[in-house]
């Protein structure tokens, strides 16, 4: 018998042979042949095999194609030289109408059977362990010398026919240090499942835990480690138990068929293909990735937006990369919550300004587009105004359908959790993020305040506690957008507030958000969001995390998002709509200030203009 020790510098046609004779005594082919293409086998009745291969090319992040064979032919010329399907796996499993009736050595057995079935080569995770390796980072299922870890997640497949069944991922600790070079590697290696599907916790697939894997072995976390998730070939195991077929025939998870193909030697070479990796939750902990090139254009769009055209100091409040760090947590929501509405103008009636509206119409109207769930809460007093402002920004095609109008009153000691979430379940929060835009937020005093301290607490419902719940609420993050201090969200820099804004010491904000957008205006924030966004679901390498590399890529719904971002025309319409109906600007104190030659209240089109 041989042992595991040189076997990963073994040529695969010597590795074959050796199988074939059954003198192996390893469980997993796991660092075997180094730097060749192993691939997963599923075998199938020949009236199966087109409907499964439209389910890899529908799947290609779990399920990608490497050979399809005729009926009865045991051989794969394009992956080897003199290879027998029968044979060349160290195990296989038998299937019959969806159950695992036994492991088998060899299909020998079953030779006449065979005669009428296909076989289908998938790319395995195996493939890319030389090329992690080669980037410095541990692989550590096969320091361990075990099996990797596979699991059955909560995220369906695109369906075809009979093939239906969710995805399986193998994990794999990756060092924080070292996860955006575990991207990187593995990126381009699309034949052996590409990028991550998924970075931290997995209960956001659905997995419960990590010890006890549905195939596979458990690998051990070193302390540092994060829990990396790859689409794994196995989801065809889960493809053939489900359709149940009448006999069907895969490799035992693990021990895979290997290839005479090399890994591609593949160089990215555009900031369009270079994946960046950032954390967008500590609780639970989430990862995301996006291309160098989407992550640049959204930094461009912070750097414009901070544009301080009243001198007021808010350069000094600047958060880096707040705008993207925020877009990637709102892209991965399922259902957001927007509130907005600072009545600065007290002695008028409406007392609110034109600064927030726009901004929060423009980040519904993207987020309608990327078919989300969006609401928006605002004061009782301001319902009716924020009702009739909707129903025009419907007419005035601004948003594709009206959002759905909320207010908010503590009740009891739980209210807030109640409002957030199913019968005040915290396990069952209704939104995953809350956006507050141009908002007034409460001072350290308990108190409301506009920029001149005027205590309005009087006309501001309290909101903020939506945003002091959500704190205690895993999976939920807030982002706060201003443009002065005193706005919901932005006690993140209250300190900052506090030494370089007028009257910071008074009128700042106590209450954080996880992100804290700064703009000029509040409403250009907005529109950043809403250009982030879009850039964001245009980002290749963003779409196919978000989607975790099974179904189509969204590009096709391109020109519904473009459609549904601000415009200049849009926001004349709606600047017009706001002073029908007594709205009026928030900035009054600078109305001789130019921005472009054009009075600073009247700057919004032109900022527009600027991020589009």
């Amino acid at each position: 018998m041989f042992v595991t020790g040189g076997l990963k510098s073994l040529l695969p046609h010597v590795l074959r042979r050796i199988i074939r004779c059954n003198r192996l005594s390893i469980s997993n082919t796991s660092g075997m042949a180094e730097g060749y293409k192993q691939a997963n086998v599923v075998i199938l009745h020949k009236s199966l095999a087109d409907d499964f291969e439209k389910f890899c090319h529908a799947n290609a992040g779990p399920l990608p194609l490497l050979y399809r064979s005729k009926p009865g032919d045991w051989k794969c010329p394009s992956l080897s030289s003199d290879s027998d399907i029968r044979t060349d796996c160290l195990q296989y499993r038998v299937y019959e109408h969806g159950a695992c009736t036994g492991t088998l050595k060899s299909l020998k057995e079953y030779s006449e059977q065979l005669k009428d079935m296909v076989t289908f080569y998938l790319g395995c995770s195996f493939s890319f362990e030389k090329a992690v390796q080669n980037a410095g980072i541990p692989v550590r299922n096969v320091e361990q010398k075990r099996n990797v870890s596979m699991y059955k997640t909560a995220v369906p497949c695109y369906s075809i026919s009979t093939f239906c069944c969710n995805l399986v991922v193998t994990m794999r600790p990756i060092p924080e240090s070292k996860l955006e070079a575990a991207v990187l590697a593995t990126s381009k290696l699309k034949e052996a499942h590409g990028a991550p599907i998924h970075m931290g916790d997995p209960g956001l697939l659905g997995i419960q835990d990590l010890s006890k894997p549905d195939y596979g072995d458990p690998v051990h976390l070193h302390p540092g480690d994060i829990p990396v998730f790859w689409a794994c070939g196995v989801t065809g195991v889960e493809a053939v138990i489900n359709c149940r077929a009448p006999l069907a025939f895969t490799h035992s998870p693990g021990c895979m068929f290997i290839t005479d193909l090399k890994n591609d030697n593949v160089t990215v070479r555009s900031s369009r293909e270079v994946p960046q990796v950032h954390c967008i939750s500590q609780d639970p902990l989430h990862y995301s990735i996006v291309s160098a090139e989407a992550a640049q254009k959204i930094k461009n769009l912070e750097t414009l937006i901070g544009i301080d055209p009243g001198d007021r100091g808010i350069i000094h409040l600047h958060c880096q990369d707040e705008l993207l760090k925020a877009c990637l947590s709102i892209s991965h929501a399922r259902s957001v919550l927007i509130t907005t509405g600072f009545p600065t103008h007290f002695t008028y009636e409406p007392p609110e300004e034109n600064d927030g509206p726009p901004g929060a119409l423009a980040i519904a109207a993207i987020l309608q587009a990327l078919e989300k769930e969006v609401a928006i809460v605002t004061d009782q007093r301001a319902m009716n105004l924020n009702k009739k402002i909707i129903e025009e920004a419907v007419q005035l095609g601004i948003l594709k359908r009206p959002v759905p109008l909320l207010s908010y009153q503590k009740e009891s000691a739980d209210s807030a959790l109640m409002f957030l979430c199913e019968n005040g379940n915290p396990g069952r929060p209704r939104f995953d993020h809350l956006v507050a835009i141009e908002r007034a937020g409460m001072a350290a005093d308990g108190n409301y305040y506009n920029a001149r301290k005027v205590n309005i607490k009087h006309l501001v419902d309290p909101i903020d506690e939506l945003f002091l719940a959500a704190q205690t609420i895993p999976g939920v993050a807030t982002t706060g957008v201003g443009d002065g201090g005193n706005e919901l969200g932005m006690g993140k820099v209250k300190d900052a507030v506090k030494k370089h804004i007028k009257n910071g010491d008074v009128i700042a904000c106590d209450v954080e958000a996880d992100f804290t957008i700064v703009a000029g205006v509040s409403n250009w924030g907005g529109y950043a969001i809403a250009c982030a966004l879009y850039i964001l679901s245009t980002c290749e390498i963003h779409d196919r995390y978000l989607r975790k590399a099974v179904g189509f890529p969204q590009i096709s719904k391109k020109m519904g998002w473009l459609s549904a971002l601000p415009s200049v025309t849009k926001e004349e319409n709606l600047l017009k709509t706001l002073v029908r109906h007594g709205v009026r600007s928030g900035k009054t104190a600078s109305l001789e200030m130019e921005v472009d030659g054009l009075p600073f209240y009247d700057t919004h089109s032109v900022m527009i203009e600027k991020l589009l």
